[in-house]
């Protein structure tokens, strides 16, 4: 299966359905009327208990999907509400990996070009554009830490994840032999995988900010004896000769960008469409804490695909008395195979709750299950 049908179908479906507000647990009255508070904004009456705020986002999963059948009767991939065409945000110029992975989560959309991350999102938040796609890791640079830090820090939901192949190439004004390109400018991850293979021509690397801006700038320039390593999209746009392609020393380049929406989109309950479910927590301070906050998701044969901890950006230093050491606090980002309408998944939240300090549902979304 690729990145195609389920993901892309729901991808790009609007549900006009309520926020779902951050859970933060706390103990006695004041938590129980803080998170009935948060529950009722939910659309969640007060008949199950303190926990409601865990299950405030089980009933955003399945009380509006009949909602969202009724006001999306268009086909979702290529048009945002009023017949439009989807307007998604990227970081980067055009011909940067980034707006590949736009395109491959919505073929038809107009892609728009953000200087930085921090722009997509505020694009996205003042709906500006109706979806952002963002890299949020890859399989061998890692973590994008910013993009991390930010989704907590806004309003936003993921509503799916492409899984986004890197093919580098080789790119530079025409009439040229390879061997006349002594310097190669691109994005620092992007001449890092590649590293071997410069290394071998002798190039001298240079850092830029984005790969597709520095085949922009030679462009632009008509500088010649530099070469740019960025996509042949790029090389397409920017009347640019492909010197050499898949240049990356390790062919096993993957980058997974998430996209992401003002409302959430409903998951379906949809036997044969696997949901990955994202979270953020933190967890009270004692032995096993984390031990017993993953075991909420193995006791049910949930499976766990990624965790990435980040530092707490209030009070991040603790101290629990005279004598004890400073603590740092941590947020956890989780992403399990699960789905929030399926009762397994909602019963090991609410388990979870019971030792979090706080706990936020970031979105429930198909599964790209694209292979190598």
């Amino acid at each position: 299966m690729s990145c195609a049908a389920p993901v892309r179908a729901h991808l790009a479906q609007n549900a006009s359905t309520p926020r779902a507000a951050p859970i933060r647990a706390r103990s006695g009255a004041a938590r129980a009327a803080s998170t009935r508070a948060r529950a009722r904004t939910c659309g969640w009456n007060d008949t199950h208990g303190t926990r409601g705020s865990v299950l405030a986002l089980a009933h955003l999963a399945t009380s509006t999907r009949g909602e969202a059948a009724r006001t999306r009767a268009i086909e979702p991939t290529s048009f945002a509400a009023g017949g439009a065409p989807l307007r998604v945000a990227y970081q980067g110029v055009p011909g940067a990996y980034s707006e590949g992975a736009a395109l491959a989560a919505y073929p038809d959309a107009e892609t728009v070009p953000h200087e930085q991350f921090d722009d997509v999102y505020a694009a996205t938040e003042n709906s500006s554009v109706d979806r952002a796609v963002l890299p949020f890791e890859n399989s061998l640079g890692g973590s994008i830490h910013r993009n991390y830090d930010l989704i907590f820090s806004h309003n936003l939901h993921v509503v799916g994840e492409v899984y986004y192949r890197v093919n580098h190439c080789l790119l530079a004004m025409p009439g040229q032999k390879i061997e006349d390109l002594k310097r190669a400018q691109s994005h620092p991850q992007a001449l890092a995988q590649c590293e071997g293979y410069l290394t071998n021509l002798g190039m001298v690397r240079e850092a830029v900010d984005d790969t597709a801006g520095a085949a922009q700038a030679i462009a632009e320039a008509k500088t010649m004896g530099v070469a740019a390593v960025a996509s042949r999209r790029a090389a397409d746009l920017y009347g640019l000769h492909v010197y050499d392609e898949g240049i990356q020393d390790d062919t096993s380049n993957v980058t997974r960008f998430l996209a992401l929406s003002r409302e959430p989109i409903p998951p379906t309950n949809s036997v044969d469409k696997p949901y990955k479910t994202s979270i953020a927590c933190s967890l009270k301070e004692g032995p096993g804490a984390l031990f017993k906050a993953l075991a909420c998701f193995s006791l049910r044969d949930i499976n766990m695909t990624k965790i990435e901890s980040r530092p707490m950006r209030t009070n991040p230093v603790t101290s629990t008395g005279a004598k004890q050491s400073m603590q740092f606090s941590y947020l956890f980002y989780i992403d399990i195979e699960a789905n929030m309408v399926d009762e397994n998944t909602q019963n090991a939240l609410r388990h979870l709750n019971e030792s979090a300090t706080f706990l936020r549902v970031l979105g429930s979304y198909p599964r790209d299950c694209s292979q190598l």
